[in-house]
């Protein structure tokens, strides 16, 4: 749910990265806060804890300023995959403006990741939101490892969703700025659809996405 505070000026977004246990989501914001400009962004947080009544996450926040004098904050979580997180989990989702699900591709990994994709629409929608109606990207991850599941069979299965599918490699840095760059045009659609960004910020779309997802050049 966006939050958005006419009188100060004051836009937050959360995004959140959701997936089966080790799946690679906080790699994913690990390699965000390395490759994407310090410019515009925070420092990563890391919280954990060892049981369920604390709030266990990752965080990275982004920071942009629109022509208007809107100041976005952008918030980007993960979720523990462990089952017994399921809580947790819900307690994240809540309010959130996107989800980037983080499935693993190894052949092994397939029904982890069915069962992940179920437990996000059913926690989505015990959250009251709409699966259909959130921008939702969908990564595979790990794709350096062997025994993976072919490209050609992730995408006949997993784009008959309607959701955008990426290919990538947390680990070894390619395919991660790719997912979210995706997953912030298609917040941006949803937020200027509302709040009319472009018409009354004077922010573009391609202007979001570029400030969200500058990448360090040296």
């Amino acid at each position: 749910m966006i939050e958005y505070n006419e009188q100060q000026q004051r836009m937050v977004l959360k995004l959140v990265y959701y997936g089966p246990a080790l799946s690679g989501k906080t790699t994913n914001l690990l390699q965000l806060h390395e490759q994407l400009s310090r410019e515009g962004r925070g420092d990563l947080m890391v919280l954990d804890t060892t049981n369920d009544r604390t709030i266990f996450f990752d965080l990275l926040p982004f920071f942009l300023t629109t022509p208007s004098g809107l100041k976005i904050k952008v918030k980007v979580y993960t979720v523990p995959g462990q089952v017994r997180h399921d809580a947790t989990r819900k307690a994240v989702l809540q309010r959130a403006d996107g989800v980037a699900f983080i499935a693993d591709s190894q052949q092994a990994e397939t029904a982890n990741n069915a069962n992940s994709f179920a437990s996000l629409e059913d926690n989505l929608a015990l959250v009251g939101l709409n699966i259909d109606a959130l921008p939702l990207v969908i990564q595979f991850n790990k794709r350096d490892l062997a025994n993976i599941v072919p490209e050609d069979d992730i995408r006949k299965t997993w784009e008959a969703t309607g959701f955008p599918v990426v290919m990538a490699s947390a680990l070894q840095g390619w395919g991660v700025v790719e997912t979210f760059a995706a997953l912030a045009g298609l917040l941006f659609d949803r937020v200027d659809g509302r709040y009319r960004l472009v018409a009354e910020h004077g922010l573009t779309k391609a202007d979001f996405v570029r400030n969200l997802t500058s990448v360090v050049t040296d």
